[in-house]
C-alpha cells in the first residue's frame, strides 16, 4: 500500500445514506419515531434538536451502539445491516465523539494503529502507521506529530488525532458529535477549513451541535428532531439563527445577555498567588490572583485542561492549595472542608453534574434537600418532615420548570436540561452570596441554556458574585462583566467586557499576549 487511498476497504464509496422509518423504544419512551434521515457525499448536514430529541439515539443507531426496533438503513440505494461499531467502520462510517477514545499513554500513531492487523503479521509496523498517518495529516491539514504521547497534545491536536484515525480506516462518512465544544475560536477556524477540505474529497459529514452560527457556516442541510421526530429538514441557505431555534423547541428563543452595568458592592471571593497541583501530581495553578466582587460575574475563560477544573475545586474546598489564600469575603478559607466553605454562602454548579451534584439513586426531593437534610426545616430531632420536604420541592419544581413524572423520580431517569435544573435549584434556593458556576450549560439545548443564564443574571441582580467558568466564549461574552482567561494554570489577562473582543480573548487562550 503506497498511497492514501490504498487505506480505505475494498468497498464501494458512500455516495448517499439514508435512514428510513427509524423508530426506537426505550421502556417508557419512545427516542425515536419513523425518523428520515440521509446525507450525500461532498455534503455536510446538520442534525439539531433539544437534550432528549433523539439526536444521540439516531446516530448510535447508524454506528451499530442500538438497534432499530423498525426502519432499515440504506448505502447507495442498498440496505445494510449495521450490528456493531465494527460494521459501520467496515462499511466506511467514523464517529468522533464529544468525548475523545484515545489512550493517553500511547503515542499518536499507537493510537491509530490499536485494533488493527500490522501488515507484518506478528511483528508492529510502527513506521509503517507513522508514514501513512503523516500523509493523511498533510492531506487534510490535520498537522500532528504520529510519534507524540496522547498527553503531551492539546485538546485540539487529540481531536485531529479522532480524524486521522477514523480517516486511517478508510471512512467516506463522519459523525461529528459537538466537535468544537473545547476549541479555541483559532482551532475552530482551523477545524472549519479541515471540513471543507474533507467535503472536497467527497467526505460526506453530520454535524451534531448546539451552536447555531457554526452550522449555518458550514452546512449545506440541517434537520430538526424534537420529542424523538423530525420537525423539518431544509437548505441551511436562507435560515437564522432564530429560524433554528424555533424549529428546535417551538417557540421564540431570545438568548440573554448583559443590559446593565454591574452594581459592584464589597469583595466576596480572592485569590491570592494561588498554586495546586493536578491529579497527575503536575501543576494545574501557578500562582493566580483574581478578585470577585459582588454583583458582578467574571468569567473565566480558557481551552480544557488549562486549569479551570483544578480553580473551581480549590475554592470550594475539594482540592488542597499547595501555596496561597482563598478568601470568602475576608476571612481565609484555605484548606477548609466543603462543608465549612458552603456554610459562608456559597453555592456550587459542578462541571460533572451526575458525579459531583447530585446521588443518582436519590430521588428529585432527596437530592433537593442534600445539603440541608439534617437541619431545620427539613428535620426536627432526627427525623425527616416529608410533608414540609415534599412542599418544598414541588415549589421548586414548579419554580425552576423542572419537567418530571413526580418528586420521587430517581435523578438518572431525567434529561441533561432537567438534572441541571436540579441542581440550580438546590444552590440558588439558599440564597448564595458566592456561586462558583462551572460549564453551566454543557451539553445543554439552547432552551435550557436560556433558562442557566437567565438565572446566573438574575442572581448577579440579586448582588451575588458569580465564578462563571466555561470553555465556550460565546457564553462567556455574554455574560461576563469582566473576562479573566487562564493558559497552563497562570491568569494571562482579566479585560472589561468592552474590551474583551472574541480575537483578542483567543489569543489569550491560546497562550498568546495580542499587544
Amino acid at each position: 500500500m503506497s498511497d492514501v487511498q490504498s487505506i480505505s476497504f475494498e468497498r464501494q464509496r458512500i455516495e448517499h445514506l439514508e435512514l428510513k422509518n427509524i423508530t426506537k423504544r426505550f421502556p417508557g419512551v419512545l427516542a425515536n419515531a419513523h425518523v428520515d434521515f440521509d446525507v450525500r457525499a461532498g455534503e455536510v448536514h446538520a442534525l439539531l434538536g433539544e437534550n432528549g430529541a433523539g439526536k444521540s439515539t439516531l446516530m448510535k443507531i447508524l454506528y451499530g451502539l442500538y438497534h432499530p426496533d423498525e426502519g432499515e438503513i440504506f448505502i447507495n440505494g442498498s440496505p445494510v445491516r449495521i450490528a456493531s461499531p465494527n460494521d459501520a467502520i467496515n462499511l466506511g462510517i467514523g464517529m468522533i465523539h464529544q468525548h475523545f477514545m484515545l489512550v493517553d499513554s500511547l503515542t499518536v500513531a499507537e493510537n491509530i494503529a490499536l485494533g488493527l492487523p500490522s501488515s507484518r503479521g506478528l511483528l508492529t509496523d510502527l513506521d509503517v502507521v507513522s508514514a501513512r498517518t503523516e500523509m493523511l495529516a498533510k492531506k487534510y491539514g490535520l498537522l500532528v506529530d504520529p510519534g507524540a504521547y496522547i498527553w503531551q497534545l492539546a485538546v485540539g491536536q487529540r481531536q485531529r488525532v479522532e480524524i486521522l484515525k477514523a480517516l486511517y480506516r478508510g471512512a467516506d462518512l463522519l459523525i461529528l458529535d459537538e466537535p468544537t465544544a473545547v476549541l479555541t475560536p483559532q482551532e475552530v477556524d482551523e477545524f472549519m477549513e479541515t471540513i471543507r477540505q474533507m467535503t472536497e474529497e467527497k467526505h460526506s459529514i453530520i454535524f451534531i451541535s448546539h451552536k447555531l452560527h457554526e452550522v449555518i457556516a458550514i452546512s449545506q442541510r440541517v434537520t430538526v428532531l424534537r420529542n424523538g421526530r423530525r420537525v423539518d429538514s431544509c437548505p441551511t441557505a436562507g435560515c437564522t439563527k432564530h429560524d433554528l431555534a424555533r424549529m428546535m423547541v417551538g417557540q421564540e428563543i431570545v438568548m440573554p445577555k448583559l443590559t446593565t452595568p454591574p452594581k459592584r458592592g464589597e469583595v466576596r471571593l480572592e485569590l491570592k498567588n494561588v498554586h495546586a497541583q493536578s491529579d497527575r501530581e503536575t501543576p494545574a495553578l501557578r500562582g493566580v490572583d483574581l478578585q470577585i466582587f459582588s454583583g458582578e460575574i467574571v468569567g473565566l475563560a480558557g481551552v480544557s485542561g488549562n486549569g479551570q477544573a483544578e480553580l473551581a475545586q480549590v475554592v470550594t474546598g475539594l482540592r488542597p492549595a499547595t501555596q496561597g489564600q482563598v478568601l470568602i469575603e475576608g476571612r481565609d478559607m484555605t484548606g477548609k472542608l466543603p462543608g465549612e466553605i458552603i456554610r459562608c454562602g456559597l453555592a456550587y454548579i459542578p462541571e460533572e453534574r451526575m458525579r459531583d451534584g447530585m446521588v443518582q439513586d436519590f430521588n428529585i426531593s432527596e437530592n433537593i434537600i442534600l445539603r440541608d437534610h439534617n437541619k431545620d426545616p427539613y428535620a426536627k430531632r432526627g427525623f425527616l418532615l416529608h410533608r414540609v420536604i415534599a412542599e418544598f420541592t414541588d415549589r421548586l419544581i414548579d419554580l425552576f420548570h423542572i419537567k418530571t413524572p413526580s418528586r420521587e423520580t430517581p435523578a438518572r431517569n431525567l434529561s441533561g436540561g432537567n438534572i441541571q435544573k436540579v441542581v440550580l435549584a438546590r444552590e440558588l434556593s439558599r440564597q448564595p452570596r458566592i456561586i462558583v458556576a462551572a460549564q453551566p450549560s454543557r451539553g445543554l439545548d439552547i432552551g435550557a441554556t436560556e433558562y442557566v443564564h437567565n438565572s446566573l443574571l438574575e442572581q448577579r441582580e440579586k448582588g451575588a458574585a458569580i465564578l462563571l467558568i466555561s470553555e465556550d466564549l460565546d457564553e462567556i461574552l455574554a455574560l461576563s462583566d469582566r473576562v479573566a482567561v487562564v493558559y497552563e494554570g497562570r491568569i494571562m489577562g482579566i479585560l472589561d467586557n468592552k474590551d474583551a473582543e472574541r480575537e483578542r480573548v483567543g489569543l489569550l487562550m491560546a497562550g498568546v499576549h495580542p499587544d
